[in-house]
């Protein structure tokens, strides 16, 4: 996963409580697993997942982001808070998510509400990343349009000469969000689309879990 690496703050589970998922307590020692086992067998990207947002008026909106981090506090990513989904979760802070990895035939969905990162963690996941991608950073105006693609390559250059003997900062415009779930559901596919689902459902500091009709 190149340079920036996906962070996940939980231990596995066991190999043994694997053998039904259906049967888990906790959804986030059940995810760190199923992450782990994506990256081991999906070929590319499997942090990567669909993230709907919505403004003001309602209209939801959709993209595939990297998920950057996942602890107890939510699934964490990162952009540039002067695009459309930092637009839209400034206007109405929640989302949802849903990583689909197809060699598993395996998904999770999530959703709740968003909270930007603190001004610490961006920092230090900005300085993870590879020089060029922290370049880029600076130079996209994500979202806006572009007349063509030499012009932002133009921007690029010139940057990579301003900071060419000195260290790339993050960008004001630049941070992380992390979604803070309600709700998280685990699905794997089943034979004649008789698939397994399990839904859990914030309940106080805890979890409530309920298996669901595929």
């Amino acid at each position: 996963m190149s340079v920036d690496r996906l962070k996940i703050d939980e231990p596995a589970l066991a190999g043994a409580a694997l053998a039904d998922f259906t049967l888990a307590e906790d959804p986030w020692p059940l995810f760190a697993a199923w992450m782990a086992e994506a990256e081991r067998s999906e070929p590319e990207d499997p942090n990567a997942m669909a993230l709907a947002t919505a403004g003001s008026d309602g209209l939801p909106d959709v993209r595939i982001v990297l998920l950057k981090g996942a602890d107890r506090g939510g699934f964490v990513f990162y952009t540039n808070v002067q695009s459309a989904k930092g637009e839209e979760l400034a206007q109405n802070p929640q989302a949802a998510i849903v990583l689909h990895w197809k060699s598993l035939r395996r998904q999770v969905r999530a959703r709740g509400a968003v909270t930007r990162v603190t001004a610490e963690e961006a920092d230090a996941y900005f300085a993870s990343r590879h020089r060029d991608s922290r370049i880029g950073a600076h130079a996209s105006r994500q979202s806006r349009p572009l007349t063509d693609r030499p012009t932002l390559m133009a921007e690029v250059a010139d940057l990579a000469a301003r900071y060419e003997n000195a260290p790339v900062p993050r960008p004001e415009h630049w941070t992380g969000f992390r979604i803070e779930p309600v709700a998280i559901e685990f699905w794997q596919n089943g034979e004649y689309r008789l698939h397994d689902r399990i839904r859990f459902t914030r309940a106080g500091a805890g979890w409530s879990r309920s298996r669901l009709y595929p």
